[in-house]
This record gives structure tokens, C-alpha cells and sequence, in this order.
């Protein structure tokens, strides 16, 4: 499989709901993408979308090699329920040289184990629930990225209060310790923002910045 230089190129081991679901978004999007599984009925499945699909029994660093592994640059181990192999997984294509490693994980214990191989974790069940969450107990949320425990990227609908304020006026940055790195409206997104910008109806805000300043700026609107 030969990397493209304008596209980079994935590895997705395991096809459960999570990793098929994830191999079929990337392949759609024109991604290069290599598909592993031990399902020999999953990878069939999925050979409609990729080339690169493996039947694979015993996952490990020799079986990653022949497969091709090594040349993606970012790889998603998707086997979260079974924790050895997720870890073994996962260490192997560390070692294998793939610049990023996603490991699923389904509890927080199996993930700082993962932490600590060197792979950024992932719980979607958690953070699919945040996200609901989120969505019911606020008017303004749309979505968010977690950085960390305390940083997110979150967009929100622009608080009514704000239509007309310019950046300047509402002072993000010392209000609430937050800084706005993108405005979308309607099709566009904005990432140079001046600061006698006014908000409009329906303008997105992406900002960034500690959960609890972003949770703040909400209960304000």
C-alpha cells in the first residue's frame, strides 16, 4: 500500500460497530485505509470500501509488518473489549513506528495502561454519553473536542445577548479565560477574526479553553 501525499492513510484494527463504522467514514473520504480483523464475514464486509482488508487470527508485530501497518500514519485499535489484545496491539504498532496510535478503551484503567504505552485513548461510549449530555441540559452546545480533562474545543451558538456585540465588547479572553478561534456561519468558517467583528443570529463560536470557563460562558446565556 503506497502512502498518497495529499491524503494520509489509516489502519483500523478490529471491524466492530466502532471500527467499521470508523474504516467506512475515512474510506468515503477518499482515505487510504488498511482493515484488519479476525472476522473473516466483517472484512468481506468492508472489502467494498478499501482494497486493504486482512483476515488476521493472531494479531502481532510480524503479522502487522506483512499486512503493512507500519507504513499509515495513523492507526486506530478498535478491540477495546479485549483488553490483552488491545494492549498488545497497540504496543506493537507503537513499535512499529506509526506516528499516531488511537487505542479504544473501555475503562479507565485499561486506558492508562494505553496512556502509558504512548497511544491516545479514546472511550466512545463515554464520550458519546457526555455528549448527549451536553446536548440536554444546554440551549447553546453543538459539539466539542476533549484535549484533556480540563480543555476542550467546544462550538455554541451565539447567546442571544450577544447578537450585535462586537468581540472586543463581550471580552472573551478576560470574561470567561477564553479565546475564539473560529466564527462558522451558515457554509464559511472564519479563523481571522478582528476584534470589532459582531456576533450575528446563528454564528457558531468554536472556542477553546478550561471546561469549567466554557461551562460558565454558557450558564451566562
Amino acid at each position: 500500500m503506497k502512502k498518497k501525499q495529499e491524503a494520509a492513510s489509516f489502519g483500523i484494527i478490529g471491524l466492530g460497530r466502532f471500527g467499521t463504522a470508523l474504516a467506512v467514514t475515512l474510506a468515503e473520504a477518499g482515505k487510504e485505509v488498511i482493515a484488519v480483523d479476525r472476522d473473516e464475514s466483517k472484512v468481506k464486509a468492508i472489502r467494498q470500501y478499501t482494497d486493504y482488508a486482512f483476515v488476521a487470527e493472531n494479531v502481532n508485530a510480524d503479522t502487522l509488518k506483512e499486512i503493512g501497518i507500519q507504513n499509515c500514519d495513523v492507526v486506530a485499535v478498535c478491540v477495546g473489549e479485549r483488553i490483552d489484545a488491545s494492549i498488545l496491539i497497540t504496543m506493537c504498532a507503537i513499535e512499529l513506528g506509526v506516528p499516531q496510535v488511537f487505542s479504544k478503551a473501555s475503562s479507565p484503567e485499561q486506558g492508562a495502561v494505553l496512556k502509558k504505552l504512548g497511544a491516545t485513548v479514546v472511550y466512545p461510549e463515554r464520550d458519546m454519553a457526555i455528549r448527549l449530555g451536553k446536548r440536554l441540559v444546554s440551549n447553546t452546545f453543538l459539539d466539542y473536542i476533549a484535549l484533556d480533562n480540563s480543555v476542550e474545543i467546544r462550538q455554541i451558538q451565539t447567546p442571544e445577548r450577544m447578537v450585535g456585540m462586537s468581540i472586543q465588547q463581550v471580552d472573551f479572553r478576560k470574561k470567561y479565560g477564553l479565546n475564539i478561534i473560529a466564527i462558522e456561519r451558515e457554509e464559511t468558517t472564519t479563523i481571522e477574526i478582528a476584534p470589532d467583528y459582531r456576533f450575528r443570529k446563528g454564528d457558531v463560536i468554536v472556542v477553546i479553553g478550561k471546561v469549567d470557563n466554557i461551562d460558565r460562558l454558557e450558564r451566562d446565556s
